[in-house]
């Protein structure tokens, strides 16, 4: 820290005039290094003190701006040496340091970390910005005490003319800004020492000069504007950062600030221009902003850069006007990250980067890397689909093309997301969004792909995601609901079980059938905890009717999932819903699909053999339309096969695919008997239906023939008049 300060305070010593002696420096300065030691090292970061320090230089009088720069330099080397291992050597010393003192160890440098650069980085443009602010405010203090002096000579002129005369002369030659005075026609009438040397033209040329002469051409526009209304009288001063050219060619940037001097009846008389030469902070400025908008390893614009690029056409341009984006992502990068390194990773990504920015280098489109491994192109006009289309496969073959990193040769693809419209139909935001969405749904339909982004496919998921988000919360607040279908035998026509099947009576969509949710509910693992409820509730209808019907014998018919079937704990699930439900164990069915039967490796399901043993009854439900393996019937406990919709819808007909369907059906139900299962069939719909089936040997059947789904009092219903008839049959 000390040897730090004393090199600091050497440098002050030999860059321009210090007021006080280099001791008294070292000693401020040594403060001010302690202050930007602690700033690095706090937690959480802030670069306020940094901030305060180039301030405190500015009130210490240090305001060269070769001091400026020398400050910053150093600052960025010391501080890295901080945060760096303190393993010494000469990379760990600044411009000026030499010796074991220089290399920043001790008990600070325990900084360091990926965010080491970026504090030193903001501690640099925070001391920048401090020093520039406190200057900028040393000079204002400087320029309204001019302009008050020049007051006062004015005000004073009849009584002292030769004595103001005299004062304002010395604060106008001698001053440390530029001051220059022109008529309201631009002709300049006089300038002072400062201003000759800023310009580096002499006196006598610059009283030959109009200052429009001095205006650099990118803002000699613009400038001549602000010129015009201050002398007109519609402003009293204006202060911009602007350029100049010196006589040797050069361009400078200077603060200036320009007066209107009236005379007494109001009307203009001339102006007083006062200007300080901030090149060096300009620049280094611009370094910053070049910094924190664009990407250090590819040197493309970065997120930041892109998005306010982006959101300036939505605040510019027409509503008419369309826009374009193609969000791309390199598909694989990560097994090459991880196969072959990150730094041929990161040459990977350097190669790509130039490829797409030559690629549209010819139509002026932003190309901006994202972060990782994703890259956007923004089209900001001809951006109608075909040319976003157009563009989506120029990117494609761009990036398909080999790449040679060191020995290795690689083939990369991308997969792209394209959204193009009318800037009055969406925002930033919005737009964004969109790119993102369809970015996904390409890596999804299998990579090295374009796709576009499309409203309803969007609003369909975001529907999806809606019954998602609704669905946990909805079984809470006890919105689902069980209703119940009967399954008859088709010997007498009596209910031998009843199949239970899951409402959702949603709050704003109505009542949605298991169509509508049920796939959503496995897709997210949901359907164990929905399943769990069905089974619980409708065990729980079962024990009553057993209890009020105890002759019926009626079989509650539950379907479980392929997710809920691999759950861990469904053994245990069931037999609980049994015991709560105080329900016997022959009295409760679960269907099953032949996948959801078969384990992953093509192996049945080890639980089966446990909830069988528990005395539960199990069914495959749409047999003949799933695995098709017959080896499992013989394997596993199975007890009933429930024969697909689509066999006994086939049977209706009397034509040759009728006959097929018939001679299907008729070798299932002979194979289940054979195996000693009972055979059950859906999607019943008409009599002759019926009637083919009973002819068939199928022993019970269920479908809206007999009865659609309904809820536990129509059930109730039926059985009790069951029990009616019986009773009157016996009596």
């Amino acid at each position: 820290m000390e040897l730090y300060a004393h090199r600091w305070a050497t440098a002050l010593t030999g860059r321009g005039f210090v007021p006080t002696s280099a001791a008294e420096h070292q000693r401020l300065l040594l403060g001010q290094t302690e202050r930007l030691a602690r700033a690095m090292l706090a937690e959480p970061f802030t670069a306020q003190p940094a901030y305060d320090v180039g301030r405190a230089l500015v009130d210490a009088e240090l305001t060269e701006p070769e001091m400026l720069d020398w400050s910053v330099r150093v600052l960025g080397d010391q501080f890295r040496t901080l945060v760096a291992p303190t393993s010494g050597g000469p990379e760990a010393s600044g411009p000026e340091a030499s010796g074991p003192e220089a290399s920043g160890g001790g008990p600070e440098a325990s900084g360091g970390g990926p965010e080491a650069p970026a504090r030193v980085a903001a501690l640099q443009g925070a001391l920048a910005a401090g020093f520039a602010r406190a200057l900028r405010e040393r000079t204002l203090t400087q320029q309204e005490r001019i302009a008050r002096s020049v007051w006062e000579a004015r005000d004073q002129i009849e009584r002292a003319l030769r004595d103001s005369e005299a004062r304002f002369r010395a604060v106008f030659v001698d001053a440390a800004i530029g001051i220059g005075i022109a008529d309201i026609d631009g002709r300049i009438l006089d300038v002072n020492r400062a201003f000759v040397e800023l310009l580096g033209y002499s006196a006598a040329e610059l009283r030959e000069m109009n200052v429009a002469a001095l205006f650099h051409p990118d803002d000699a526009a613009g400038m001549w504007e602000l010129y015009q209304e201050l002398i007109e009288g519609k402003h009293d001063t204006i202060r911009v950062e602007k350029r100049y050219y010196r006589k040797n060619g050069s361009a400078i940037w200077t603060d200036l600030a320009v007066s209107l001097i009236r005379h007494d009846d109001g009307r203009p008389r001339f102006t007083v221009a006062m200007m300080e030469d901030v090149t060096e902070r300009h620049r280094l400025q611009e370094r910053l902003r070049h910094q924190a908008s664009h990407d250090p390893l590819t040197g493309l614009p970065n997120r930041t850069l892109f998005l306010d690029r982006l959101g300036e056409l939505f605040a510019t341009r027409e509503a008419d006007d369309r826009v374009g984006i193609c969000f791309l992502d390199l598909d694989g990068f990560k097994a090459v990250n991880d196969s072959l390194g990150h730094a041929l990773g990161d040459n990977l990504l350097v190669t790509v980067a130039r490829r797409l920015a030559d690629s549209v280098a010819g139509q002026g489109y932003l190309v901006a890397r994202m972060g990782g491994d994703e890259f956007v192109v923004l089209l900001d006009h001809d951006a109608g689909c075909r040319a976003v289309k157009a563009m989506g496969d120029r990117i494609l073959a761009t990036v398909a093309e080999p790449v040679q990193v060191g020995e290795h040769r690689l083939s990369v693809t991308a997969s792209i997301g394209l959204v193009s419209g009318p800037l009055g139909t969406t925002s930033v935001a919005e737009m964004m969004k969109a790119a993102d969405v369809t970015l996904h749904w390409a890596k999804a339909e299998g990579r090295a792909r374009w796709v576009s982004y499309d409203p309803a496919r969007r609003a369909r998921e975001q529907a999806r995601s809606a019954l998602v988000a609704a669905m946990s919360a909805g079984l809470a607040r006890g919105e689902f609901l069980l209703d119940y279908q009967p399954i008859v035998a088709l010997a007498d026509g009596s209910i031998c079980a009843v199949e239970a099947l899951v409402r959702w009576r949603h709050p704003e969509r109505g009542l949605l059938g298991p169509d509508e949710f049920i796939g959503l509910a496995e897709e997210t693992g949901l359907i164990v905890e929905l399943g769990r409820w069905v089974l619980t509730r409708a065990c729980e209808a079962a024990s009553r009717w057993h209890r009020d019907f105890p002759d019926a014998r009626v079989v509650v018919s539950v379907n479980l999932a392929a997710r809920q079937a691999g759950d861990p704990t469904i053994v245990d699930t069931v037999s609980e819903a049994l015991r709560q439900a105080d329900l016997p164990a022959d009295l409760l069915q679960l269907e099953l699909t032949e996948s959801a039967v078969m384990a992953t490796a093509g192996e049945p399901l080890p639980a089966l053999r446990r909830l069988a043993a528990l005395g539960v009854r199990l069914a495959i439900d749409d047999f003949g339309t799933g695995y098709s393996n017959l080896a499992y019937l013989r394997r596993l406990p199975i007890h009933n096969l429930k024969l697909a919709g689509p066999f006994v819808e086939g049977i209706r007909s009397s034509d040759r695919q009728g006959l097929v369907d018939g001679r299907i059906v008729d070798a299932l139900v002979r194979l289940a008997h054979a195996l000693g299962l009972t055979v059950t069939a859906e999607a019943v719909e008409t009599v002759g239906q019926a009637d083919q089936l009973r002819a068939l040997g199928c022993d019970a059947a269920q479908g809206r023939y007999f009865a659609p789904p309904a809820p536990e009092a129509e059930i109730i219903r039926r059985l009790a008049a069951r029990a009616e008839r019986r009773l009157d049959t016996t009596a």
